[in-house]
């Protein structure tokens, strides 16, 4: 994990949900581009932390959301830098192509929230926030990147006297 000044940095989770095993060869040009996609992530500006299972390199087989479905959650310093490192280097054309590779979601599957700076966010934390928005749609709590919300904006309030 990178240390930042920030008081707050933006977690982020996303799901995908295989159309097949990534042993199948319809897989094999995605798992081919796990290692340098995430070795871009880890060295890009504002990048704080990933997710990776115990004695592997990702997250990819981990199922905490059920048997086809993949998780990927991390921590950056800002939106901007999720935003920049998300649609602005060569995880675009990832972006691009997920539909050879995972099924279209019918409801949320990325969801933003922010942490104090130095928190690691749980699986089942994320999986909450996850089922948050899709519950009760966007807030302070539990946004997308169309939707979102600042740090100060989603900061607790303290209580009136």
């Amino acid at each position: 994990m990178t240390t930042s000044p920030r008081a707050a940095h933006l977690a982020e989770l996303n799901v995908v949900t295989l159309r097949q095993p990534f042993d199948d060869p319809s897989m094999a040009s995605f798992v081919e581009q796990l290692n340098p996609i995430n070795a871009a992530a880890d060295s890009a500006p504002g990048f704080v932390w990933r997710l990776v299972e115990e004695g592997a390199p990702d997250a990819t087989g981990l199922r905490p959301a059920g048997e086809d479905v993949v998780v990927n959650l991390s921590v950056w310093e800002t939106q901007e830098a999720l935003w920049d490192f998300t649609y602005r280097s060569g995880h675009l054309e990832v972006m691009r192509r997920r539909r050879e590779w995972f099924a279209r979601h019918v409801e949320a599957h990325l969801v933003l929230w922010w942490i104090p700076a130095g928190h690691i966010p749980t699986v089942d934390e994320a999986l909450a926030r996850l089922a948050a928005l899709r519950a009760d749609g966007p807030s302070a709590r539990a946004f997308t990147f169309s939707s979102s919300y600042t740090a100060a904006e989603a900061a607790p309030r303290p209580a009136a006297l």
